[in-house]
């Protein structure tokens, strides 16, 4: 290998905020393995997911795209940059979440499936962990959507049909909620999945040692219900959801050890992110199960507010990239696309947009500001904000926030998720403006009589938001009553439907 085709080692954290790790200035919850990568690296402060939510900001993560809406599954003809890596002689791996869907029209047609996506092995979860999955857990979603999924789903007699005989042979005794027969590992062994995804991971690198190879681990860590290893629970000082933290912290620190000991840490780009921020409904009454975005207002499924989309962004390759080294500029995690491409030795895609930038002349120091002057905060169909970068100025428009339930709490308690359009939010007529330079917890809306360039400002980001919408691709909601509703005629089944029940690891039937 040489410099110019690195191995890369991507390691993206489910719903963690910026403010829970040590090298972002927590100092309660132990990171220690996290917080190696950032003193032997390049910390990101300006690091934004592309959307607040998990499907729309992987699906943007994979393909450098904005992914406005989403699908109900990555299509077939997107290109996500382990395709590009495959194409380049790499061979490509996923460990953990997946969450871009499995089928099209039937249970083997696989077309949203990693494999089909270009990587060359998986092993993990189709979909997500949810609550739902559990027995006595609060479902996760049911308190947005279960006024649509209750009507539409008790209208397709197979669904109904399959609950019936699951319920009368005893397979099942959770209460109708969602049923995620997607977790091929995780319903019945969801405390194995931490050991399992770390044996894969550390095996997939002594496999490929030889390189080069990407390995994506996507970890369902610290996503609810927060399933933590007996080891783990109750070492931390901020309860289950620190000890997940810090279990995470722990797979981190030994993936990094199977790199030392084969000798690849040199030759290898490591980037830890997370997809959005921290989960600030998460609760299981008045205890806290979800992340804390330190400073920034807002959290999951929060698209304009700081705390929903400004994440930990790390990249360590020693060598290469200096060392203990901070960049406070705006960069997003499309960027990963375009920055793998280039050091793969790839092209990106000509026939359509892409809005990742190749990061590393920016990580490398050869250039000191970042290529993003207008960035773009979408939830579901629409633009909630817009940021843009001028000079040493940071600016910010809100078209659309939130409406925090209770008032005043910073987030929508009531509902378990802030809503991205309809009563649930409110419009803003102008934007509400901030500078994130002088205001980075936007407590402080400027107007006309405080802010002098106003008008000049929101005339410039209207501009480039008319320019932005001329490159976009409409396309399905990705939380429409469709999308969201129980297919279980397309998830995958082990045995003889609707019985898709088997062993974890020797694929028994039970």
């Amino acid at each position: 290998k040489t410099r110019n085709n690195p191995n890369i080692l991507i390691l993206l954290a489910d719903d963690l905020g910026i403010g829970d790790l040590g090298c972002y200035g927590n100092d309660t919850i132990r990171t220690p393995n996290i917080d190696r990568l950032s003193r032997e690296g390049v910390k990101l402060t300006q690091h934004i997911a592309a959307a607040p939510l998990c499907t729309p900001s992987r699906a943007a993560f994979l393909t450098g795209r904005y992914w406005v809406g989403g699908s109900g599954g990555l299509p077939p003809n997107e290109t996500t940059f382990a395709k590009i890596m495959q194409q380049q002689g790499y061979t490509t791996g996923l460990i953990g979440k997946w969450h871009q869907g499995v089928n099209c029209a039937s249970r083997n047609d696989f077309c949203h499936h990693p494999l089909n996506h270009g990587f060359d092995y998986f092993y993990g979860m189709p979909f997500s962990l949810m609550n739902d999955c559990q027995n006595k857990k609060s479902s996760e979603i049911d308190k947005v959507l279960r006024k649509k999924l209750w009507f539409y789903t008790q209208t397709i007699a197979l669904a109904v049909l399959t609950l019936a005989i699951a319920r009368l042979t005893h397979l099942i005794s959770v209460r109708w909620k969602i049923i995620n027969f997607l977790a091929l590992f995780g319903i019945i062994f969801f405390i194995s999945c931490a050991s399992l995804m770390l044996r894969e991971a550390v095996s997939f690198i002594e496999r490929h040692r030889h390189g080069p190879f990407l390995l994506f681990v996507s970890f369902l860590h610290v996503h609810t219900p927060l399933v933590t290893t007996e080891e783990f629970r109750g070492e931390s000082r901020h309860g289950l959801y620190g000890d997940n933290v810090e279990e995470m912290d722990l797979m981190v620190g030994k993936v990094l050890d199977a790199l030392d000991k084969e000798g690849l840490t040199n030759t290898t780009l490591t980037y830890f992110a997370s997809d959005h921020g921290g989960f600030l409904e998460a609760r299981d009454g008045n205890v806290q199960l979800g992340g804390w975005n330190g400073i920034y207002k807002g959290g999951k499924a929060m698209a304009g507010w700081e705390g929903g989309i400004r994440v930990p962004g790390i990249f360590r390759w020693p060598g290469v990239l200096p060392a203990n080294t901070i960049i406070d500029e705006p960069t997003s995690l499309m960027d990963i696309y375009s920055t793998v491409t280039y050091l793969g030795g790839g092209t990106v895609p000509q026939d359509r947009v892409i809005d990742g930038r190749n990061m590393m002349p920016l990580l490398q120091g050869t250039v000191q500001h970042s290529e993003h002057e207008f960035m773009f905060h979408y939830c579901g169909l629409h633009l909630h904000a817009v940021r843009w970068h001028q000079k040493d100025t940071l600016w910010k428009a809100h078209y659309m926030t939130p409406i925090f339930q209770p008032e005043g709490t910073g987030a929508c308690y009531e509902t378990g998720l802030c809503p991205c359009s309809g009563e649930g939010v409110a419009h803003h007529h102008p934007p509400l403006l901030f500078d994130l330079s002088r205001d980075p917890s936007e407590a402080k809306p400027l107007s006309h009589d405080t802010e002098p360039l106003f008008n000049t400002v929101i005339n410039r980001i209207d501009g480039a938001v008319a320019e932005h919408r001329r490159t976009l691709t409409p396309v399905p909601q990705q939380l429409s009553a469709y999308n969201i509703m129980w297919k279980p005629w397309l998830q995958p089944c082990f045995g003889t439907f609707p019985f898709c029940w088997c062993d974890k690891e020797n694929g028994t039937i039970m």
